[in-house]
């Protein structure tokens, strides 16, 4: 899910009492008509069609007209102009809000599934909450028929997606009834999956294209368990990937690295290597200033200048043994360049930056960049390069 939200914008002639609702955008006048019933459309001219359900418009003289042809619309700033045909929205117009659920021209659409958690990870970037919010199965479940099926991937997070259990695989069929041709990717610690009922259950979805990112954090279950702080976690996710990739399920390894985790990446690889030799990747992620990191950063930040030895030993040691390996969130400048060919632009476009130096860079444009927020704290060596 896009956290971009509007909170309080001009609501004309909706209801208060209206339940919030999820309705796909679109820019075609000539739509027919059953479709317009069940759609938004931007105004982009004078020039309005007639039996939409609601209009999206952004300047004074269009809600003006529609208010004149007594059309329902939501009216919104320039900073929304990138909404296009093929968007799917949340709108509320008893708080007078909508949430952007979906963006057709993004790669990088995910849905957030629970606030809820059985981690307590010290650099987690989505707080866990103790909540009911199994409301947002349905408002996924909705979602899903009106995503564009072309759309190349589609992400799902939490908090922990399986706590939902049987909910949480009727959305991973619902992606594939209806986006077959969308690959799923799922962020989970993995621990579910060692009850073996439940990882038949997952693999039976059949999906041609769907796979779980699981966080390994060391080679040492202490360690591991200390970083999520959470018992027995280290045992129960390395029975998980067992569990899954028996049932032949594609799995991703996702370690985060920072204080607490770069010693010991290079043991880390060659557990790896010697005993889940059959992941299907393996994603060695740079540190996102975000949630927990915030209030533990004493006990994580590192320049990733400072731990360049252990990363190019890792990479290459999981490279060596014929494992798919990727570096996320990491910038070249600061990267060894012996590395720099495992080096990946994966920051989503919505929280993609750079600093003022980048602008002069000659590498800026196969650079993956900086989270917004790690824009606080920035390597101490940040460079531009020439050519």
């Amino acid at each position: 899910m896009i956290p971009l939200a509007a909170h309080k914008l001009k609501f004309l002639n909706f209801s208060e009492q209206e339940e919030p609702f999820i309705i796909k955008l679109y820019e075609d006048k000539m739509l027919p008509v059953p479709l317009r019933k069940a759609g938004a459309y931007i105004i982009t001219d004078d020039d309005i069609p007639d039996h939409y359900s609601c209009y999206i418009c952004f300047d004074k003289k269009q809600a003006e007209k529609i208010i004149e042809q007594s059309k329902r619309a939501v009216c919104l700033d320039d900073n929304y102009k990138h909404l296009s045909n093929g968007d799917v929205v949340r709108i509320n117009p008893a708080n007078k809000s909508m949430r952007i659920l979906y963006r057709r021209n993004s790669e990088h659409n995910s849905f957030l599934v629970t606030e809820r958690c059985n981690h307590y990870c010290l650099m987690c970037s989505q707080p866990p909450k103790k909540i009911d919010d199994s409301w947002i199965v349905n408002e996924i479940l909705e979602t899903i028929p009106l995503i564009d099926p072309e759309t190349k991937e589609i992400g799902f997070t939490g908090g922990e997606p399986t706590l939902l259990e049987d909910d949480f695989l009727r959305i991973l069929q619902k992606c594939k009834n209806y986006l077959p041709n969308s690959a799923v990717h799922i962020l989970s610690n993995g621990r579910k999956f060692a009850d073996i009922d439940y990882a038949v259950k997952y693999s039976q979805i059949d999906h041609p294209d769907m796979m779980l990112g699981i966080p390994l954090y060391s080679d040492v279950s202490h360690i591991h368990d200390y970083v999520v702080q959470a018992d027995n976690a280290f045992d129960e996710t390395i029975r998980g990937i067992l569990n899954l990739k028996k049932l032949r399920q594609k799995v991703e390894i996702r370690i985060v690295i920072h204080k607490q985790t770069y010693k010991r990446l290079p043991q880390l690889a060659e557990f790896l290597a010697r005993n889940l030799l059959f992941v299907d990747h393996v994603a060695l992620m740079g540190l996102e200033i975000m949630g927990f990191t915030k209030a533990n950063m004493d006990d994580l930040w590192i320049d990733m200048h400072d731990y360049q030895h252990e990363l190019v030993v890792a990479t290459k040691r999981l490279a060596s043994a014929g494992i798919n390996v990727s570096i996320y969130n990491h910038q070249l400048c600061v990267l060894d360049k012996s590395i720099w060919p495992y080096a990946r632009k994966s920051i989503s476009d919505w929280k993609n930056d750079y600093l003022a130096e980048c602008e002069m860079c000659a590498k800026q444009d196969q650079c993956g960049g900086f989270f917004s927020s790690q824009l606080l704290k920035p390597s101490n060596y940040i460079k531009a390069f020439d050519d």
